[in-house]
């Protein structure tokens, strides 16, 4: 089985989503990984605008921008095509998705046909973390303009068999402001790390 791993975490090795992703991968020995790390290696931000607009530009006149935006849009169309399964940690950020993983996915849906079911089928773990609290009763209830959004992308526009693990709270022990909930944090990171390692077993009984 083929797998596509994308990271788009600006935290490095204090990542939160990064530690949930390799909880899943740590569970797929012998699978192949092909890795994209959003944060680490942020694609070009002006990519999508110029693959656009290279649509409306007949071939023979296009810029080498132009041909270098096109190129790298189907190229990430390719690697959703060709995965068997996907691991997805993007973080939330800003109150919403991350500026590189909208970049990444505004940039596939450039490479494929309107529409296109790039997962069509196919398992795929999205891992999303968040430092503070946003549901039903918190005071930023209604702030999350993240997760929806993965779930509507990644799930019913590229069509894949969607597995959702969430952990809030992943600022508690950095920000004091939040040292009151301690332990309802430590509850939730348990939670998510034993849904990342079951999220990653399933995915090895079907490789």
């Amino acid at each position: 089985m083929a797998v596509l791993r994308v990271d788009a975490s600006i935290l490095g090795p204090n990542s939160a989503s990064t530690e949930l992703a390799d909880l899943v991968e740590k569970e797929l020995s012998g699978t192949s990984i092909v890795r994209r790390h959003l944060g680490a290696d942020p694609l070009p931000a002006d990519a999508w605008a110029t693959a656009i607009h290279a649509a409306y530009v007949p071939a023979d006149q296009r810029s080498d921008a132009h041909h270098k935006a096109v190129s790298l849009a189907g190229e990430l169309a390719d690697e959703l095509r060709s995965a068997d399964a996907v691991i997805l940690a993007l973080p939330f950020y800003n109150y919403g998705v991350s500026q590189h993983a909208k970049t990444w996915i505004d940039l596939a849906m450039a490479g494929g046909e309107n529409g296109e079911k790039f997962l069509d089928g196919k398992p795929a773990v999205v891992l999303t973390t968040r430092g503070g609290a946003y549901g039903p009763g918190t005071p930023r209830e209604g702030w999350d303009h993240n997760t929806d959004y993965l779930r509507r992308v990644v799930g019913d526009i590229w069509g894949a068999d969607l597995t959702l693990i969430e952990r809030e709270f992943t600022l508690v022990g950095v920000n004091p402001a939040l040292d009151a909930f301690t332990e309802t944090a430590a509850v939730m990171r348990k939670s998510a790390h034993e849904a990342a390692i079951e999220a990653g077993r399933t995915l090895a009984t079907r490789a």
